[in-house]
């Protein structure tokens, strides 16, 4: 196709043809030169058309006998290596992985097998010594996460009144009552029974992070269930930090179905699902941000 069009574009007219009409010279001139951009287009794209094809992690697009793209597993060997020892993941089978591409590449690797089914990405740097969470230590580690959320929504408020763009207006409405409240507990290092108290006492601050928290992390699909992937982002990065993090959302799966749900979520962090408003406050949240 090129090739006609290349071999038109130079017969098109003699010299003694144009010469007598510069003018439809000129006009034909540009119409081959745009069907030639065309021309090139087509085959740049037809050439290349794994470069707009999204794959998941794990696996890579590839043409298939007849140059249409598909996703395949990736070659663990073929993922870029690590920059540094920050890109070092630690595997559910507490194996160090150079980067997070070389374990989901070997995750779809092992597909249809336990050793796949069960390995997972569970947390950020090397694998190394996780002390096992105690009863005691389990109980406390609400307290501490909830006082997080709460921080963390208040922080998001104040870069959001210098630099709009952190929260919607709805949620910028909702958290400025938290930040504004002469009651709340401050960011500190507070004991555990300090955090209990303030629970207690301004029981109504901590319901609003919990679901904000809960419909960021339902994205993948929005289903008001969170799945082990949808967890990860807040779940991957607390485990070298919170030793008891992996045994708290284990228990919060209470009917052990390997997701999450709204009312789990709730009911781990101490919030009543038997409220008028958490079904509303959920929607709202979730109509928000997506």
């Amino acid at each position: 196709f090129l090739s006609s069009i290349l071999f038109s574009f130079c017969a098109y007219r003699s010299k003694k043809d144009w010469s007598q009409n510069p003018h439809l010279f000129e006009k034909s001139i540009q119409m081959k030169i745009n069907l030639l951009k065309i021309s090139l287009g087509i085959i740049l794209l037809s050439k290349y058309p794994c470069d707009n094809f999204r794959c998941k992690r794990g696996k890579t697009c590839k043409l298939d006998e007849d140059n249409k793209p598909g996703c395949v597993c990736q070659q663990p060997s073929e993922c870029p290596p690590s920059v540094n020892e920050f890109d070092h993941v630690c595997g559910t089978d507490n194996k160090t992985y150079d980067t997070s591409c070389e374990l989901f590449a070997t995750k779809c690797n092992l597909e249809g097998t336990k050793k796949g089914h069960r390995l997972h990405l569970d947390y950020t740097g090397s694998c190394k010594v996780i002390p096992s969470c105690e009863d005691s230590e389990l109980v406390q580690f609400p307290l501490r996460m909830r006082d997080w959320l709460k921080n963390v929504l208040l922080q998001l408020y104040e870069h959001d009144v210098v630099t709009p763009g952190f929260l919607t207006p709805k949620q910028h409405f909702r958290v400025k009552k938290i930040f504004e409240s002469e009651r709340r507990l401050h960011a500190g290092d507070h004991s555990v029974e300090l955090l209990a108290q303030d629970f207690e006492k301004n029981y109504n601050m901590y319901i609003y992070p919990v679901h904000w928290q809960f419909a960021q992390l339902d994205q993948h699909p929005s289903d008001r269930f969170l799945s082990h992937s949808e967890l990860a982002p807040l779940r991957v990065p607390l485990v070298p930090m919170e030793h008891c993090t992996s045994r708290f959302f284990q228990e919060c799966d209470a009917d052990k179905d390997k997701q999450v749900s709204f009312k789990e979520w709730t009911s781990c962090f101490g919030i009543k699902n038997g409220e008028k408003d958490v079904y509303k406050s959920l929607v709202e949240i979730k109509g928000i941000i997506q």
